[in-house]
């Protein structure tokens, strides 16, 4: 079992960045990819971005690729998120996950925070 906590959301300027955290409680993180997902009102939640278990790996999605880098630190069992140029579709609310990746190289979750809000402005 792995319990998530998600930080760092808030609002910002269009062209702005937020740092988003996910703490992860138990010995165990390493033995987890970690994901971040979002979600938009009135939308459905989307895959954004994940990282391997030893951090060797990761993926993001196409509308972020570039300007969103996922890391992790084994040793304080803590993922980031860093958001850089951001902009007003990026608002919705951060989801962190712990799973896995399926042999196709498709992340899956297991686990899930319970999020944390990005807003930003125009």
């Amino acid at each position: 079992q792995v319990q998530l906590v998600e930080s760092g959301g808030g609002l910002v300027q269009a062209g702005g960045s937020l740092r988003l955290s996910c703490a992860a409680s138990g010995r165990t993180f390493s033995r987890f990819a970690m994901g971040w997902f979002r979600q938009a009102p009135g939308k459905e939640r989307e895959f954004v971005a994940a990282i391997s278990q030893s951090g060797a790996r990761t993926t993001y999605a196409d509308s972020v690729k570039g300007r969103f880098t996922l890391s992790r630190d084994n040793a304080k069992n803590t993922a980031f998120l860093q958001m850089n140029s951001l902009k007003p579709e990026d608002t919705a609310l951060y989801y962190c996950s712990a799973g896995g990746f399926h042999s196709t190289g498709t992340y899956y979750a297991n686990y899930w925070g319970h999020g944390t809000q990005a807003t930003v402005s125009s």
